[in-house]
């Protein structure tokens, strides 16, 4: 169980966190609306609790 933690869960969660930072990044040079800007990067923050949960849940799960 652990193992799919590690190879394919938390890979994903990261992924997802800098997926997301690059577009509100990309947005944010070429000039696009800060509204947008400003949802996407909630967005990130939202992603990094729980990409940070899932690995502290990993930690755990590998430690029993």
């Amino acid at each position: 169980m652990s193992n799919a933690w590690v190879y394919f869960i938390v890979p994903i969660a990261l992924g997802a966190v800098a997926l997301v930072l690059l577009l509100g990044l990309t947005n944010m040079m070429r000039g696009g609306s800060p509204w947008r800007s400003q949802k996407l990067m909630r967005l990130r923050v939202l992603l990094q609790a729980v990409a940070i949960a899932i690995i502290m849940l990993t930690i755990w799960l590998m430690g029993r």
